[in-house]
């Protein structure tokens, strides 16, 4: 039994390492091509940009039916793929169905996002989400079976992709234009990649049928029942948030808090996503073998918090000039964004890792509730600091500390279910 504790405790490592050096090259390329960018696009640009990845984060998290979760969970092979080929239909039938609606009223969404500059951009919005649903299917696929190093490679082409693309379109066209560009080719990219696993199993592949695809479909329908909608409503509560900053405040304004996002944010979130990955298929394997999760949640919990309390804390104390060092004086007011909410961002970066122990025990409906909560406290939060003509600071403080709590719940119901099998 200890040899067996061993060899998992060192599995879990090994695959968390090899995700989080694919993610953190990711992740440093963008940052360290920043200050490339900056001097190359505006605020305004990074703005128009943010409200094109927000639109196309939003939408993408219905896409799939968030079947993509449901891809770990079966113990045969066949179950698996069957519910990847489920994804890939539901993806390319509303995708097509997204597009013919942009067609239709193309001038008409510009005008309720509040900026006419990006109507040109929203014919590309429904082939983004199509490549984001089948890269998170394939991501899905690929976590099951532990090809890690193939996820760190894809990552990090994606990443170079994106900023080689982005700096050259900033010579050949006016505007936001490179930026959006870059990020339509990259997520072709990373697909490429992974499908290549699935590809040479020919003999998987032929095992794909009707009959399968709607018995799995039926038998993992809570997740578009509870789980998707609870993924527009996280992304809601993050994503229309920009929306509403743009519309609310300014384009400026997104473009400086966009540029917080893409230098905190996101690093935190994927590295922060490479171990919930890994975490979540051994947290299915020890749920199966014991019931409950309670000793991969406190490894991975302890990992996290020794990674992140020294790093965010460092952030906290030198971001301000460090943004305008790097990037120019006047992006100093981004730093100041982005110490606001680094708060925020440390307590998330803990609880996401190990929240999809709400999808091993089936909880999708609490889920589902929580993140109904946490998309409500970030919208109240500009609703009620615009209607009161509060500066934009004051509601990113009203939305940390409102998601900071939510998030604290959130791991309450966590830490219950993997020691006592309940949420309360």
């Amino acid at each position: 039994m200890i040899d067996i504790r061993k060899n998992l405790k060192s599995e879990f490592s090994r695959n968390v390492l090899t995700l989080i050096t694919g993610t953190t090259v990711a992740q440093m390329i963008p940052i360290l091509v920043s200050p490339i960018l900056t001097r190359i696009y505006t605020p305004e640009d990074f703005g128009i940009l943010a409200l094109f990845i927000s639109v196309s984060t939003i939408l993408s998290s219905m896409i799939c039916g968030r079947y993509e979760l449901a891809i770990i969970l079966p113990e045969k092979e066949e179950d698996a793929i069957n519910i990847l080929a489920l994804g890939f239909i539901l993806a390319a039938f509303l995708s097509f169905v997204l597009f013919l609606i942009v067609v239709l009223f193309h001038h008409t969404l510009a005008s309720a996002l509040g900026n006419l500059k990006i109507e040109i951009w929203l014919y590309f919005i429904p082939l983004v989400i199509f490549t984001l649903g089948v890269f998170s299917l394939l991501n899905y696929y690929n976590n099951r079976k532990k090809y890690y190093e193939d996820l760190a490679k894809a990552t990090v082409l994606r990443s170079i992709v994106l900023s080689i693309v982005q700096i050259l379109g900033g010579f050949f066209y006016k505007g936001a234009g490179g930026l959006v560009i870059g990020q339509i080719i990259s997520s072709f990219s990373a697909n490429l990649k992974l499908v290549k696993n699935i590809s040479k199993d020919k003999v998987l592949i032929s095992k794909i049928n009707k009959n399968h695809i709607l018995t799995v479909a039926n038998k993992y329908k809570r997740f578009p029942q509870f789980s998707m909608w609870s993924a527009l409503a996280n992304n809601m509560g993050f994503q229309f948030y920009n929306v509403l900053v743009s519309a609310y405040y300014s384009s400026k304004t997104l473009g400086f808090y966009s540029m917080s996002n893409r230098v905190l944010g996101m690093p935190a979130t994927l590295v922060g996503g490479a171990m919930a990955q890994v975490f979540f298929q051994h947290a299915a394997e020890e749920k199966q073998k014991t019931g409950l999760t309670k000793s991969i949640f406190i490894k991975t919990l302890k990992k996290t918090l020794i990674i992140s309390l020294p790093t965010f804390l460092i952030i906290f104390l030198i971001i301000e000039d460090l943004f305008a060092l790097v990037y120019g004086e006047s992006w100093r007011v981004a730093g100041s964004y982005v110490k606001i909410v680094t708060p925020m961002f440390f307590i998330r970066f803990n609880v996401v890792t190990v929240s999809n122990v709400m999808n091993i025990y089936g909880k999708e409906k609490a889920l589902l509730i929580w993140q109904i909560a946490l998309c409500l406290i970030a919208l109240l939060s500009i609703f009620t600091c615009s209607y009161l003509k509060y500066p934009f600071e004051i509601s990113l403080y009203a939305m940390s500390i409102g998601l900071s709590l939510n998030y604290l719940i959130l791991l309450y119901m966590v830490y219950n279910l993997s020691n006592k099998g309940k949420l309360f």
